[in-house]
């Protein structure tokens, strides 16, 4: 990350508190998650994950799930994968003001985090 909003992100290796996910009740999201979600507006990042797990079947199948957002200029990919490097859900995001490259963030045990805090 380049952009000096998420420059501190190494400095989430854990959480002490979780945050209840206002669209989907049965997901959390760590202190890091919600650092990213706030700094650059990206709840709506948060909410994809979150209701993809309501919405998708292949998504709820996994029980690790990689997620990453490609960004390249005003638009993006949303990718989900297995964890094994196998893509299992793709969402194109016509708009996104969401500093590049993007983001690579992790779902499992119904948590979102960042990679770092696993």
């Amino acid at each position: 990350m380049t952009d000096p909003r998420l420059a501190d992100l190494k400095q989430f290796t854990g959480s002490e508190e979780w945050f209840r996910h206002a669209l989907n009740r049965s997901v959390t999201y760590t202190q890091g998650a919600r650092y990213v979600a706030e700094q650059v507006g990206a709840y709506w990042l948060l909410d994809e994950i979150a209701l993809a797990q309501l919405a998708v079947a292949v998504v709820r199948a996994q029980p690790f799930q990689v997620w990453k957002l490609d960004v390249m200029g005003s638009r993006a990919t949303l990718f989900c994968e297995d964890g094994n490097d196998a893509v299992v859900f793709t969402k194109d995001i016509s708009f996104t003001n969401f500093p590049e490259p993007g983001i690579t963030l992790w779902f499992t045990d119904k948590v979102i985090l960042l990679p770092s805090e696993y």
